[in-house]
């Protein structure tokens, strides 16, 4: 028998001491694999992580009040009030004439519901610190769970003929999708819903100005009679007949024919009807906003009606369940409540794609696992490719239990944890089995238990040490701040979760089945294999490599100089742009967003013309799957729009293009260069000056007002708009800046209805009536509902214009207004414009502030040559120094934090560039505090302080292969290059744990250091390059991802540079740092 030197067993070697022989061990596995998969079960599922991030909107209405001094009157104040609450990140506000817009957003995880209450008290508390007679203010909270998971179309079908297709008006869709919606609400788990699109029918009342004249009937008269006619309430309870009844009064009108016979006068002793003085009818409610569904034709789009129904899930629920719940029950009611005239299309389904995503990196999970299982089966055994296969899905199982308890969900970034970790997961199981096989090839006649339990004990505490500095490499990502931080989590939290967990099932699970599966051969080799301690063939070849290498100091000191050039030679592909930066690289989505913002004053169906010309522009997209068009309002708003404000998006003048792409897997591109091809075919559309398009794209991270955001800061309101205006221009000039937009814009005008004092007292009119009547004519008003029964909606009754009829003429001007007479002698009444002066002013610019600072803004997106921030900044900041800004002052260039001093002009870089910024600073942050926490880790172990430091050298080669890497595929070096670059920190580090751990305990054994670094990297090989290949297997699965591409290519890469160097980088180091071949070694101390 073979005789070993006595190896202390620590904790890994006890614990498998306890476990290895352990009846309990297949008891504790099953439990293991039961409450994973109970997790798995119960876990739910997204597409992508839910990052909250509460923002409440105040709406106050400051009606009178010019812009500039609505902010001295009302905004300033409510800033003051939103940004003294707890956890308010910003406080932004757009202040425009007789109208302030303030949206407070709160920080990165604080709880929706807290954040409402929060600004609904600070407001109620303080409300006497707002002007006289401004209304109560509107609160309005939104948040990640408002955004709906599903969006449904409701539309005729474009075969219908004419007459069928006009029954379908919107009012009909819209009652329709009411019902609908309701049904579908009654799905558990449905949060907020709303239509967008729809309208009502309506009793409409139109005055008619001339024989209101012509009877002397005022509008308050008509109004309070058609309001009184309609009135009915309980009056209370009576006795009856021995009874106690309620007692009711009054009736609704119930119908055109009801309310066309009310009498409203007398005239000359004939009775003046309703319908005498005004055009009673059944119509469409007032058209603020539309909605159409446009079906691609032989000449062009075809325009259909439309209403869009959207669903929200609640708080917490599974979106994958909550979507397909909520399908089912459209499948059961559709039948019955949808006629066949009409289509239901589903536009956006985020339970679909989180599930189609699920199952996709499910299948990369499955199959990482088995071709790691294969490598093992190759390279050690097959005994040792089984507890592989055992070990792998135990561990992820137990890694959705710690994801459960932890709070997290499975969404595709959770998943990519997953498969970025399967690699290294496996890695104390590779090294456990490896040790354990290789013990027993060198003491085959030793009690297998014993010589296993020798084996986990040589390469435990290392193990131990080694895992832990992956956990430490990783944990310290958890603190990333900002939008990403939430969205990053996952990664950290799930990785280092599964490399503990990995560490306890390689020291229990694992000698386990190694002892059971050896027994379970009926003969094995009593001769100890004489290579097994020089690790095999993999051994010889490394020696072969090493040999000459380390022959001598001077040529282990040329590779450590050569290997440090290429080293910073690598880092220079930044500094010449050979591998760009950004934040995150483009998502495949199936779907993209054109924004159309016409200049102030267009009409509705200005709006119209132009979305329907732009979508004829795309008619002939091959991927084009459904497209709708949304005028004076905005499309169902995903996160980007929830953060961008598109809800607010309420006005003739703004309009949506909902571009809805197949089915990824049915197209050949992704949809980064749709939106490119989409972005060239609309800049070729002619559209009225001052027309803003922008192509938006589903950001693949946190979303941000734009992609290049400049904010000029200033000492006043004109120099900041010159100074923007100039701005706005270089960023024109740059080839590869688009979609350029600025936050100002030019004033529309406006009509100004002004009463004309002289004639007021002249006639003897009160300015009540005169407001009242204007109110009336141009706004109406609805007094009431028609009740219908039979569980029909009621319909409402409204005195109202037609929105024809609406304009400032002379004959609208004709109504009368109740007067009193001249010098207020006698009663009668006076026509509507004698009181009244018309002119036309410009509407004043509209005022940002942002924390108590005003500032304007220009926007823009980037495509082309680059698409990152950094780029376009450099660019524009070039272009500002060569600039003639004549009598402006240059602006100063900021990149983080607003301005102290507003003295002079800022340019402060905003928009995708903060993201970057606090993004990268807290992963350096966190990258630093990792080597921190490696270095202490290792002088615990190997109680030295220069050990750590030889030991963590390699970590910079991984730059060599992660720089190449970028550089051949031509991908950017992104947030998730950056988390592989860092992850690639503790599993280097691990690797040379393993190798100068074993070269102290060859050296303790009174080898020479020239035969114990050549012998430790022989045997330690195996295990290091199985532990490299396994975790650039787990990477190869996400090297076609969109977005964790840079993740894969930084583990790829950076793990094939630096494993080959580490094993020789180290021993190298160690050659160099000798001395003289002729000095005495320090003697080796014992492993700890």
């Amino acid at each position: 028998m073979a005789r070993h030197p006595d190896v202390p067993l620590g904790i890994a070697g006890r614990i498998t001491r306890t476990f290895i022989d352990s009846p309990l061990v297949p008891l504790l596995l099953l439990a293991s694999l039961a409450i994973g998969a109970l997790a798995l079960s119960l876990l739910p599922r997204e597409e992508e992580p839910q990052i909250s991030v509460p923002m409440v909107d105040v709406f106050v209405e400051a009606n009178g009040l010019r812009a500039d001094d609505a902010v001295e009157l009302v905004t300033k104040p409510l800033e003051a009030l939103l940004r003294r609450l707890p956890d308010v990140e910003h406080v932004y506000t757009q202040t425009v004439d007789d109208r302030v817009v303030a949206t407070a957003r709160f920080f990165v995880g604080t709880r929706e519901d807290d954040a409402l209450l929060r600004v609904h008290a600070e407001i109620r508390a303080h409300y006497d610190q707002l002007p006289v007679g401004i209304p109560e203010p509107l609160i309005v909270g939104r948040g990640i769970n408002d955004v709906a998971i599903l969006v449904l179309t409701l539309s005729p079908r474009p075969d219908l003929d004419p007459a069928a297709l006009d029954r379908w008006d919107r009012a009909n869709l819209g009652d329709l999708a009411d019902e609908l919606l309701a049904e579908l609400s009654k799905v558990q788990e449905v949060g907020r819903t709303y239509l967008t699109g729809a309208t009502r029918n309506e009793i409409r009342i139109e005055p008619d100005p001339a024989a209101l004249a012509l009877y002397g009937v005022t509008l308050e008269q008509l109004a309070e009679k058609v309001a009184n006619a309609n009135r009915s309430e309980l009056l209370g309870r009576v006795r009856q007949g021995g009874a106690s009844l309620d007692l009711l009064s009054g009736q609704t009108l119930t119908g055109v024919p009801d309310a066309g016979l009310l009498l409203i006068t007398t005239r000359d002793g004939r009775p003046v009807y309703l319908k005498d003085v005004a055009n009673v009818r059944v119509a469409l409610a007032d058209q603020d906003s539309r909605a159409w569904q446009l079906v691609r034709g032989g000449d062009g789009v075809q325009p259909l009606p439309m209403v869009s129904l959207a669903i929200a899930k609640r708080e917490g629920a599974n979106a994958v369940t909550v979507a397909a719940d909520v399908m089912a029950r459209l499948a059961i009611v559709q039948g019955s409540l949808v006629p066949d005239d009409l289509v239901v299309e589903v536009v956006r389904n985020y339970g679909e794609t989180a599930a189609e995503k699920a199952r996709e990196l499910f299948g990369h999970l499955v199959g990482a696992t088995l071709t790691i299982a294969l490598l093992i089966v190759l390279f050690i055994g097959w005994k040792e490719g089984v507890v592989t296969l055992v070990i792998i899905p135990a561990t992820i199982l137990l890694t959705f239990a710690a994801s459960y308890f932890m709070g997290y969900t499975i969404n595709r970034v959770s998943l990519f944890a997953l498969i970025f970790a399967i690699g290294i997961l496996v890695d104390d199981a590779i090294v456990v089995v490896e040790n354990i096989a290789r013990h027993w090839r060198m003491d085959p006649e030793g009690d297998r238990v014993q010589v296993a339990i020798r084996g986990v004990a040589e390469v435990g505490n290392p193990t131990i040490v080694a895992t832990f500095t992956i956990v430490t490499a990783l944990l310290p990502m958890l603190f990333v701040s900002g939008l990403m931080g939430p969205y990053m989590s996952p990664i950290p939290a799930n990785a280092s979760a599964a490399v503990v967990l990995s560490f306890f099932v390689a020291v229990i699970f694992a000698p386990w089945i190694m002892l059971r599966l050896d027994r379970a051969r009926r003969t094995r080799s009593t001769e100890p294999d004489p290579h097994a301690g020089e690790g095999g063939r993999m051994g010889r070849l490394y020696q072969a490599v090493a040999r000459p290498i380390l022959k001598t100091r001077l040529r282990a000191l040329v590779f450590l100089l050569v290997v440090g050039v290429a080293t910073l030679g690598s880092m220079s592909l930044f500094a010449t742009s050979a591998v760009t930066v950004k934040l995150l690289p483009f998502d495949d989505k199936s779907e993209l967003q054109v924004v159309v913002d016409l200049p102030g004053g267009s009409t509705l169906e200005d709006t119209e013309r132009v979305l329907l010309d732009l979508a004829n522009a795309l008619v002939d997209l091959p991927e084009w799957a459904s497209v709708q068009a949304y005028a004076g309002t905005a499309a169902p708003f995903n996160f980007n729009g929830l953060v961008r404000h598109y809800y607010v998006r309420q006005s003739p003048e703004l309009g949506d293009l909902q571009v809805n792409l197949t089915p990824r897997h049915d197209r050949t591109r992704q949809s980064h260069p749709i939106a490119l091809e989409v972005r060239e075919r609309l800049a070729a559309v002619a559209v009225p000056a001052g027309t803003a398009i922008k192509v938006v794209e589903v950001p693949p991270g946190p979303p941000v007002l734009a992609t290049l955001l400049a904010e000029i800061y200033g000492p006043d309101a004109a120099t900041r708009r010159a100074v923007a205006t100039e701005l706005r221009g270089l960023f024109e000039g740059v080839d590869f800046i688009v979609d350029v937009d600025d936050s100002f814009g030019v004033p529309a005008e406006r009509l100004r209805l002004a009463i004309d004092q002289a004639n007021l007292d002249f006639h003897g009119v009160e300015q009540e009536a005169v407001y009242d009547t204007l109110d009336l004519l141009f706004n109406g008003i609805t007094v009431g509902y028609s009740h219908r029964g039979g569980g029909t909606n009621p319909i409402p009754i409204s005195v109202r214009l037609d929105e024809s009829q609406r304009q400032v003429t002379e004959a609208l001007l004709a109504v009368p207004v109740p007067a009193r007479g001249p010098a207020g002698i006698g009663t009668g009444n006076v026509e509507l414009g004698d009181l009244l002066d018309v002119t036309v002013e410009r509407a004043s610019f509209p005022v940002f502030r942002k924390n108590g600072i005003a500032l304007e803004m220009v926007t823009a997106e980037l495509a082309g040559r680059f698409e990152a921030p950094i780029y376009g900044m450099l660019a524009v900041q070039d272009a500002v120094r060569a600039h003639d800004w004549g009598t402006l002052p240059t602006p100063e260039i900021s990149l983080y934090g607003q301005p102290v001093d507003e003295r002079g002009v800022t340019l402060l870089w905003d928009g995708e560039w903060e993201v970057t910024y606090v993004t990268f600073r807290d992963m350096g942050a966190a990258f630093g505090a990792a080597l921190i926490g490696i270095y202490l880790l290792i002088v615990a172990q190997f109680r030295s302080f220069t050990l750590p430091l030889v030991i963590m050298t390699p970590i910079p080669l991984t730059l060599i292969g992660i720089t190449l890497g970028h550089w051949a595929l031509a991908a950017p070096f992104t947030a998730t290059s950056m988390i592989g670059f860092i992850s690639l920190a503790g599993i280097i580090v691990r690797n040379s744990i393993l190798l100068v751990d074993f070269i102290r305990h060859e050296q303790a054994r009174g080898r020479p250091l020239d035969e114990a670094l050549l012998r430790a990297g022989a045997v330690r090989f195996l295990p290091i390059f199985l532990t490299a290949i396994t975790a650039m297997v787990g990477a190869a699965f996400i090297l076609l991802d969109p977005i964790f591409q840079g993740l894969a290519i930084s583990l790829l890469f950076g793990l094939a540079s630096s494993t080959a160097l580490t094993l020789l980088v180290i021993p190298a180091i160690y050659q160099v740092m000798r001395g003289s071949r002729r000095e005495p070694l320090p003697e080796a101390a014992p492993a700890v």
